[in-house]
């Protein structure tokens, strides 16, 4: 046996042999370049620690700081036919399908949910946008009506928060006909007397701007989001014009009047809560009410402990008393 070959050269090898490094640790600011490592990015809710920008972020991280504690119970939203038409382009539509669930590990590009946020109840529906650009499908729209029926049976508002391209082209007319079916589920909240809060993030485009997310009681949009029905690209090849500088971004349509706030995604949660209990008719919310995470409210005392009585230690007498 050659001990040099099949030991040492081996374990040469292996000290100095270069390692693999994931490729998803560090993600790069679209808008200042700065290289953001994964765990700084998650902890500030994508949004980059340098220039401030909105970077998307996934339904369920979403929903894991917006409800309290991070706790949350899905609500099932009924599966639509796959592939009714039978559209291919490049790929068939199943196999896209296939593709995006497993990229995202999700079923299609909407989650609904319901908890509580700040103690004060709610449903809460989001898009994702890795998940085919977010493109409005059946199970969109099947998703916006569970999340507002869900609504109106427990008589909670639906805080919906939407990223899309527009509708899904490999669905076809079946995806332009969510935009009526999403209009009515929003009419069965308002004559519920529910709220519904939209939150518009960057993109919301097509479609979705001309269906339910421009149908909210309160338009509040995070900063520098692009929210429109055609892009800016397209209108001006369609009229040959150049656009204003921040032409349908939120602030421009704040400016405008068509958004009510806009809004930084760290200060969203305690705005959301401010806006639904006031809304609802409750009291204002109490900041540093809730419990640590991980500790259930039964486990707390009702009251607090009465503290112990400090010892008295007796001061020593004067040595003129002791003489």
């Amino acid at each position: 046996m050659n001990w040099i070959t099949n030991y040492v050269r081996p374990r040469i090898n292996s000290l100095f042999s270069r390692r693999e490094v994931p490729e998803n640790l560090w993600t790069k600011c679209p808008e200042c370049g700065t290289m953001l490592f994964h765990r700084e990015l998650a902890d500030n809710l994508n949004v980059c620690t340098n220039c401030d920008h909105h970077l998307p972020i996934s339904p369920r991280a979403r929903f894991t700081a917006l409800f309290d504690g991070g706790v949350f119970s899905e609500v099932k939203v009924p599966e639509p036919v796959v592939d009714p038409l039978g559209f291919k382009d490049q790929k068939k539509y199943p196999e896209r399908l296939k593709a995006a669930q497993r990229a995202s590990d999700e079923k299609d590009a909407m989650l609904v949910a319901e908890g509580e946020m700040g103690r004060t109840p709610i449903v809460a529906a989001a898009q994702n946008f890795d998940f085919m650009a977010g493109s409005m499908g059946m199970y969109v729209g099947n998703a916006i009506i569970a999340a507002a029926k869900r609504a109106v049976e427990m008589k909670r508002p639906l805080v919906l928060f939407s990223a899309s391209g527009g509708a899904r082209m490999q669905e076809g007319i079946l995806s332009l006909m969510q935009m009526p079916r999403t209009t009515v589920a929003v009419q069965m909240l308002k004559e519920a007397g529910l709220p519904y809060i939209v939150v518009l993030t960057h993109p919301t485009t097509g479609g979705v701007t001309a269906s339910y997310a421009m149908l909210g009681d309160i338009q509040i949009a995070e900063p520098n989001a692009l929210i429109c029905f055609a892009g800016p690209r397209v209108i001006e090849q369609t009229i040959r014009e150049k656009l204003p500088e921040g032409f349908q971004r939120a602030e421009y349509l704040l400016e405008h009047g068509m958004l009510d706030r806009v809004t930084h995604r760290k200060k969203l949660r305690e705005e959301l809560i401010s806006v639904l209990r006031m809304l609802t008719g409750q009291s204002a919310p109490v900041v540093a009410d809730l419990p640590p995470p991980g500790v259930l409210p039964s486990a707390l005392p009702d009251t607090p402990p009465e503290p112990e009585p400090a010892e008295v230690i007796a001061a020593p007498e004067p040595a003129a008393a002791r003489d």
